[in-house]
């Protein structure tokens, strides 16, 4: 494995387009760094050749500068239009396909998006047909099978060219102009678009590659969507800038599948949730996990069921980080030398914090902010679409809780949002979580906090443990010393969770069902 290599500006000052042609010039144009389901890798070559043939096809219809919509699956052809985009100077707008048409819009809108690029394959598989066709009464819709069908032989020889000197056709793009917009997963909220600059996607890769240790040698398999910042950055364009070959699965929850891949590829490295860890680890088989030394989860909690999970089947180390889409996205992440469950690790190289004190909470408890390179340009908003609000003096507000202890482990302990207000007391909707998930580990979770008349508010506990019962859990607190005030007023028992397509719990949607069931109670 190589050694720890310090964060240099110079490595993240560039554009996405200069920096995937220093890492074909240092890796080989011929190493496969692409591959999906189809297992026909994709070279560094024929990376930045398909890039350049869609890139020219797509700038026939598009402006410099202007937002595209990218409505693709985890497939090497989204590797190629999204690097594609880049050789012309446009920014990628990567859609949740998975948000529904109301969001899909509000996106178009809040990004001023004419353009979405998607495949009539991935329609139909997806059954999206409804999706496009709202899609398309705002936004032009391209199917990249009619953009290969319209291919001649001028432009395939044009394209190659443009590969062939392909430093001369890098783009207009500087290195702080916009790259990429992803949308927010609206857990608590309506979404918001946020902008990131090459440099601040670029920073985070060199931030990771100055904390962990990677090698070309790796094989990264990302199930995670790439229209979720964790594996867009993480999963697709930090192992082709470094070499290695990232392995791209359509979907995360077709787990038995993923263990498949991770045997079939001999992968040595997985991204996902804590929900979809859980996943992979119980459908897999011992042989499934022989070349994975390393899992790394990042947008919830990872359960102590999960790290157990995980040691029974596997050698692989279960490392947990943290980051938020606004921040490329890794704020912090465990060290592999020093791995502490519980905590979310030590932040990433360049970046500096601080923690404003919290009303109700104890002294050591703080809300989060974080500046550095790989913080977001600005967001854009709904309520003044396409124009960009930087953040203030470059601090992001995390809106998360958290401590950090004399070694600079940080430990999550809410969201700001998350906390209930109970006769003056400030509970933390996640620690009720935590308290849930020990009573009854194999399950999923979920605290809110509705109004209540008397103490201002109460904790409702959404759970799909079928046999839930409060009395039970009042036991288990008293059994662990965790005060009855921590204990939810109410459990409502559902079937299934509401999920993002992120993986991450869906709190609005969860919020709004308790809601209808608690007015026909």
């Amino acid at each position: 494995m190589p050694f720890r290599v310090p964060l240099k500006e110079a490595d993240y000052d560039k554009t996405l387009m200069s920096a995937l042609l220093d890492a074909k010039d240092v890796h080989g144009a011929g190493k496969a760094v692409v591959e999906d389901p189809d297992r026909k890798p994709m070279t560094y070559k024929t990376l930045v050749l398909a890039a350049h043939v869609l890139g020219r096809k797509l700038a026939k219809t598009t402006e410099p500068g202007e937002a595209v919509g990218v409505l693709l699956p985890n497939v090497s052809g989204v590797a190629a239009v999204f690097f594609g985009l880049q050789t012309t100077g446009r920014v990628a707008a990567m859609l949740n396909f998975t948000s529904g048409p109301k969001n899909l819009l509000s996106a178009l809108s809040i990004a001023k998006i004419k353009t979405v690029v998607t495949a009539r394959r991935f329609v139909d598989q997806a059954k999206l047909d409804d999706v496009v066709q709202a899609l398309s009464e705002k936004a032009t819709i391209i199917y990249l099978e009619d953009v290969r069908a319209k291919l001649s032989a001028a432009d395939k020889v044009a394209g190659a060219a443009r590969a062939t000197l392909a430093r001369r056709f890098v783009g207009p793009a500087k290195p702080n102009d916009p790259a990429v917009i992803l949308f927010t997963s609206g857990t608590e909220g309506t979404p918001k678009g946020v902008v990131l600059s090459h440099r601040n996607i670029l920073a985070n890769i060199m931030q990771v590659r100055a904390y962990i240790s990677l090698s070309p040698d790796d094989v990264l398999l990302n199930p995670l969507p790439v229209f979720h910042s964790f594996g867009l950055t993480l999963g697709t364009i930090l192992p082709i800038m470094l070499g290695m070959k990232t392995v791209l699965f359509p979907s995360p929850l077709r787990y038995r599948e993923v263990a498949k891949m991770l045997k079939d590829t001999k992968a040595s490295l997985l991204v996902g949730t804590d929900t979809f860890a859980m996943g992979y680890a119980r459908a897999s088989d011992p042989t499934d996990l022989e070349n994975l030394k390393l899992v790394f989860t990042g947008g919830e909690r990872v359960k102590d069921e999960t790290r157990k999970a995980w040691a029974g089947r596997s050698n692989a180390i279960v490392i947990e980080g943290y980051g938020a889409t606004e921040c490329s996205p890794l704020i912090s992440g465990n060290p592999f030398e020093d791995n502490r469950p519980g905590t979310v690790g030590v932040f990433m190289s360049g970046i500096e914090h601080k923690l404003t004190p919290v009303e109700g909470l104890p002294a050591d408890h703080g809300r989060l902010a974080v500046r550095g390179p790989n913080v977001m340009k600005g967001y854009l908003l709904a309520s003044n679409p396409g124009v960009l609000q930087p953040p203030e003096e470059g601090w992001h507000d995390t809106g998360d809780i958290v401590t950090v202890d004399e070694n600079g482990f940080i430990t999550i302990r809410g969201r700001a949002k998350r906390f209930a207000k109970i006769g003056g007391e400030m509970v933390s909707l996640a620690a009720v979580e935590s308290l849930a998930a020990g009573c009854w580990p194999e399950a999923t979770h979920v605290a809110l906090a509705m109004p209540d008349p008397k103490k201002g508010e109460q904790i409702i506990l959404v759970t799909d443990r079928a046999d839930a019962d409060r009395m039970v859990l009042i036991d288990y607190a008293q059994a662990e010393g965790v005060p009855e005030l921590m204990v939810p007023r109410a459990i409502m028992v559902q079937r299934e969770i509401p999920v993002l397509g992120s993986g991450k719990i869906d709190y609005v949607t969860t919020a709004a069902m308790v809601k209808e069931l608690r007015s026909v109670m």
